[in-house]
């Protein structure tokens, strides 16, 4: 068993080596907001390292290969189902880290470039309409009360983002003569002197997943030593004795 772990190690440390030499694709979405309306329209570009042999992109959605090869993946018309977890790889580039994209049904929605945000980020936040329909007097709105009015639509931007920044966020207008709200999306502010914060929630979890498997492998390890043990003692046998008797006991 032990010569297994040692060839198990030595195959992943040589696969690290390999893996550590090339660069991690990055997907950038364009535009930049990570949430849309059905119906808009929405480019996933892959940027990373191609080799003259091979200038193909593989593309994953929630970690099943899409059929598409170009380094630009274009959703036209977006849907519910278009929303979830986009990577890709290339030839001389690693899997890159994923990229969530929610697509939404509704009049208004509040949009964000990020999931998650550090003290002294800058957040822009959009209020959007279906169909790039006309919106006036915007009201944006933290924990319900108003935080931004526009008397046309425009994007509220925060420069450098606090803790008291912190909170649910929703947007509310006129389209046309209907007063239209957006559903509420909560926005926490991390610290970045936080060992944790600089990590996005995914490191994290492979994080927490790792941690999880060693304890596993050391417990496999740990029964597996006790078995042997067991087996050892139980494949053991007193010696026998044979007594012969003194001539004065005859």
């Amino acid at each position: 068993m032990w010569q297994l772990l040692l060839s198990t190690a030595l195959v992943l440390t040589a696969f690290s080596g390999i893996q550590a030499g090339l660069q991690k694709a990055v997907v950038i979405l364009d535009p930049e907001w990570v949430r849309v309306l059905e119906e808009d329209n929405v480019t996933l570009r892959c940027q990373g390292t191609f080799s003259p042999e091979d200038n193909s992109t593989k593309w994953f959605h929630n970690e099943s290969l899409i059929l598409h090869q170009d380094a630009n993946y274009f959703i036209k018309s977006a849907r519910v189902n278009n929303s979830g977890m986009y990577r890709c790889k290339t030839a001389l580039s690693t899997l890159s880290d994923p990229v969530r994209l929610d697509v939404h049904i509704g009049w208004l929605l509040l949009q964000t470039t990020n999931w998650w945000f550090q003290e002294g980020d800058p957040i822009r936040l959009r209020c959007h309409s279906w169909k790039n329909k006309a919106v006036n007097k915007v009201t944006y709105l933290q924990n319900g009360k108003g935080k931004k009015y526009f008397h046309k639509n425009s994007e509220f931007c925060i420069p450098k983002a606090t803790h008291n920044d912190s909170g649910s966020y929703f947007c509310r207008g006129l389209i046309g003569q209907k007063n239209k709200s957006s559903a509420s999306f909560y926005i926490s502010i991390g610290d970045p002197t936080s060992p944790l914060s600089s990590f996005p929630p995914w490191h994290q979890i492979t994080f927490c997943l790792l941690i999880g498997l060693l304890f596993a492998i050391d417990t496999m390890l740990y029964f597996s030593v006790q078995r042997g043990l067991q087996s050892s003692v139980a494949d053991y046998e007193e010696p026998k004795f044979h007594w012969s008797k003194e001539p004065q006991d005859k």
